[in-house]
């Protein structure tokens, strides 16, 4: 995010200024809180990656389009942002407890191939979708779980050494008895803690809550190591624990994932890292709330596990599933369906050309306007997408601003949002030649009603328009059509 950092220094035109105020809901504390970096000008964010057995699904990719806006949000005000995106390639199991099979085995057996051939190419696709959807990767780094199985024992080793963990018979756990602050994160009651999804039945263990550390090979374990406890695999927490420490440090200032991690994965983390460091492991987290379909989790038994590359074969854009995720507060739950896509498309569609048309109008010569200040507001106020598109709309549409102070926030909003807004072309905005007869005499009649200040008889032109299958939006150069199905 260097590049956003010095676009916005520029802009200001002195580094002096003080850095405006950001505030992000904490989920450890569960309230809105003013965002202080641990170091000047500098933040480090961890994001939890993917497990690479298979694509990422759209519900996962709401959680990268979150973190992105987040790390645009900091960069846009002078912050430098180091970023760290995990990928899971080893020790993440079958239902994601401490029993069953490594999805990576279960995902090589599927596809009669090795786990590091299935890493490879679902590392690609995922990183393939993140470009895109117009996510910085650049800056971003992508460490593999199995390129710091070194770290990875030594953090166990520290933990067995302090007293945070015991060995058994299949290999090491982490006590969680041991770490008083167990369950802080969205305040666990560990005495509550009971056999369940994600917690198994281990006479073993001393608390159904202890988790891996390292576990004992199985003999379908195609990803095998020597440890001290024998030769394994490591627990699927503890590889964010140690690649967070390798490339960020011991203390970081953001952790963000899915809102389902926050309760078992996030917690583990931050026991075991605390435990081990006795430092406060993250200062802010941040999590997304989940996508569904249609009101159902997405699920490959349900059928509708939905692929970016699925969108795309319909003949949308990458950047509408974007739009169509900002239209949602990153805490609000969302539900997916073809029709709401259709939607978003449509808007950015419109979006667009209203961009280009503004473009023109103001020779790309930018002014600083009262909607440049709201719309930053919104966003800097808990990373308030809805209300920052809003505010877009709204002043794109005014005849209030001039075409200066709406390239100006056109730029705002295209740093901040990543919607491409200064390049794109619209791709279902409708021309002249394109609108049958009918739909132009009524858009011909509905401007006259609106020039003549008969609201009514134009909004009820406008609904006829719209049950024609189109939709109308007002730009700075007149009606802009668009189709509202594909």
């Amino acid at each position: 995010m260097k590049w956003l950092a010095n676009v916005f220094k520029k802009r200001r035109g002195s580094a002096h200024i003080q850095t405006p105020r950001i505030f992000f809901t904490n989920t450890l504390s569960g309230e809105k809180e003013l965002f202080i970096s641990q170091k000047p000008r500098m933040v480090t964010m961890y994001s939890c990656g993917p497990t690479v057995y298979g694509p990422a699904h759209i519900g996962n990719l709401r959680a990268y389009v979150f973190s992105d806006i987040l790390a645009r949000v900091l960069g846009g005000v002078g912050y430098s942002v180091r970023r760290v995106i995990n990928i899971t390639d080893v020790g993440h199991l079958v239902g994601d407890g401490d029993t069953g099979e490594d999805k990576m085995t279960v995902g090589a057996a599927r596809e009669k191939t090795t786990p590091q051939a299935i890493a490879d190419r679902y590392t690609n696709e995922f990183i393939d979708n993140l470009s895109e959807l117009n996510i910085d990767t650049g800056n971003l780094k992508f460490p593999r779980a199995t390129d710091y199985i070194k770290e990875q024992i030594a953090l166990a080793k520290t933990l067995e050494e302090k007293g945070f963990a015991y060995r058994i018979k299949n290999g090491l756990a982490f006590d969680t008895s041991r770490f008083p602050g167990y369950g802080k994160l969205g305040n666990i009651d560990l005495s509550a803690q009971k056999v369940g999804a994600r917690i198994e039945a281990d006479p073993e263990k001393r608390h159904p809550a202890d988790f891996w550390l390292w576990r004992n090979a199985k003999p379908k374990d195609l990803q095998q190591w020597d440890s001290p406890w024998g030769r394994g695999n490591p627990g699927w927490h503890i590889e964010c624990s140690a690649m967070s420490r390798a490339l960020l440090g011991q203390e970081i200032d953001i952790h963000t994932g899915g809102e389902d991690l926050a309760q078992i994965h996030h917690n583990n983390e931050m026991a075991q890292s605390e435990a081990a460091s006795g430092r406060t492991f993250v200062h802010y987290w941040i999590h997304n709330a989940f996508l569904t379909v249609e009101g159902n989790k997405i699920s490959k038994s349900l059928h509708n596990d939905i692929y970016l590359r699925d969108i795309v074969a319909k003949g949308y854009s990458p950047l509408s599933l974007r739009y169509f995720f900002l239209q949602a507060h990153y805490r609000t739950p969302l539900s997916f369906s073809w029709n709401a896509l259709a939607g978003a498309a449509g808007a950015l569609d419109r979006l667009w050309k209203i961009s280009r048309d503004i473009a023109d109008e103001s020779s790309r010569k930018s002014a600083p306007s009262e909607a440049r200040g709201r719309f930053l507001a919104a966003l800097r106020d808990d990373l308030a997408t809805p209300q920052a598109l809003g505010i877009l709309w709204d002043s794109l549409k005014s005849e209030e601003y001039a075409p200066e102070e709406k390239w100006g926030l056109l730029q705002d909003a295209d740093a901040h949002l990543g919607l491409s807004l200064l390049h794109a072309t619209p791709t279902n905005v409708l021309t002249e030649t394109d609108i049958p007869e009918k739909i132009r005499d009524m858009l011909v009649h509905r401007e006259a009603a609106r020039a003549s200040k008969d609201f009514k008889q134009a909004d009820r032109i406008r609904s006829d328009i719209e049950k024609s299958g189109y939709h109308v939006d007002d730009g700075p150069n007149g009606p802009v059509l668009t189709k509202t199905t594909l």
